[in-house]
């Protein structure tokens, strides 16, 4: 769009379906390659990708022509086929419905990319529902627990 100009950065979270720790290390690095092929396809700018066997973190540079609900939609429909049809579990694999985002500044680009690379350290000592309440708290979203992810107990 000439003469617009934006700034809109992104984290999105999301959980495997029943918070089953199904993303293996063995092929994470293709799921993440696969969905940052997803980002760019759709226009959009890959900032950083990572996360745990149970949920992913992505953050990306978004163009206020995308609609975000629209891009989460692909990335779980399209991620979703391509574990699946490719045999990367041995389980059938699906994304649970529903996920957050998370706006920020340019200033904090850095420090959001250091906290979604260091997933693994961090989740050594918080757990996903601790960290993910705690996203909805700091960002003072309103929320019924009952709406949340599938907690595994």
């Amino acid at each position: 769009m000439p003469g617009t100009f934006s700034q809109i950065y992104i984290q999105i979270i999301f959980a495997v379906k029943g918070r089953g720790s199904l993303i293996y290390s063995d092929w994470e690095e293709r799921l993440y390659q696969y969905i940052t092929g997803i980002v760019r396809g759709k226009e959009q700018k890959m900032i950083a990708i990572n996360g745990m066997p149970d949920h992913i973190h992505i953050f990306i540079g978004m163009k206020p022509s995308c609609c975000l609900s629209d891009l989460v939609r692909e990335i779980k429909k399209a991620s979703n086929e391509f574990i699946n049809e490719n045999k990367l579990s041995n389980f059938r694999f699906s994304w649970q419905e529903g996920y957050g985002a998370f706006s920020y500044s340019h200033s904090q680009i850095d420090n959001v990319v250091k906290y979604i690379m260091n997933q693994k350290q961090h989740h050594r000592k918080v757990s996903f529902r601790e960290e993910y309440v705690d996203f909805l708290k700091k960002f003072e979203i309103e929320h019924d627990d009952k709406f949340l992810f599938e907690w595994v107990k």
